[in-house]
This record gives C-alpha cells, structure tokens and sequence, in this order.
C-alpha cells in the first residue's frame, strides 16, 4: 500500500496541489519530510485544507507524532498504522482514498490523449 501512495522528495505545496487537483475529502499520499530527515508526512485532504501529520521511524515501529508523546501508538509496519488510521482515526481526518500514483498517471495520459485529438 504505502508504496502506491508513495510520492518521495515533493514539497507540501505539490502535494497539496495534487489531492486538491486528483482528490477529495479523505484522500491521502505521504510524502518526505522536508524539515526532519528519515521522517515522512502523511497528507489528508479536508477541504478546504490539507492536514499534515509527521510519521517517524525508529526500532519500536511507525508512529505519528503527537504534541503527548505518552500517547504515542507504535505499529510494525507503516501499512498497519495505514489502516489503523483508516478504521479509527484517533482525533485526525480519517484515511479513505489513497491517492495513487498509478491513477495519476493513467488520468494525465487521458489528459494529454484528450488535448491531443481536439487539435
């Protein structure tokens, strides 16, 4: 799952423009985190905002960070954490469509075949 949602080194502001562009309410993509290396950020859209929320790494699993880091919840794998978020979202814009890569490329193809044969 995480590696068809998966857009690597994009900025938020890409990433924004895309589930704004491609998405609706409780798409989601992650992305790397531009401010804390090895961290990812996983984008939620809630029109009209993009909610962004860091995940990170370390030997006891995956996990978002939280302002109460008591209240962190480790998982084994970031698709586990996925959809835990999916079926209960803990206080945050539930996961429901993964915005993925392949979809956009097919929907860019169609675009261009489109512009293509109008000319």
């Amino acid at each position: 799952m995480q590696q068809s949602v998966y857009f690597g080194q994009i900025g938020h502001k890409d990433a924004e423009n895309l589930l704004g562009k491609y998405g609706r309410d409780g798409s989601f993509l992650l992305r790397d985190s531009q401010s804390e290396h090895g961290a990812l950020c996983l984008c939620v859209r809630k029109a009209p905002y993009v909610h962004t929320y860091r995940v990170t790494h370390s030997q006891q699993g995956w996990a978002l960070e939280t302002e109460n880091e008591a209240k962190v919840k480790w998982f084994q794998s970031l698709d586990k954490l996925i959809e835990s978020y999916k079926e209960t979202p803990h206080n945050m814009v539930p996961l429901l469509y993964p915005l993925e890569k392949s979809h956009l490329n097919e929907e860019e193809r169609h675009v261009r075949e489109a512009a293509y044969m109008e000319m």
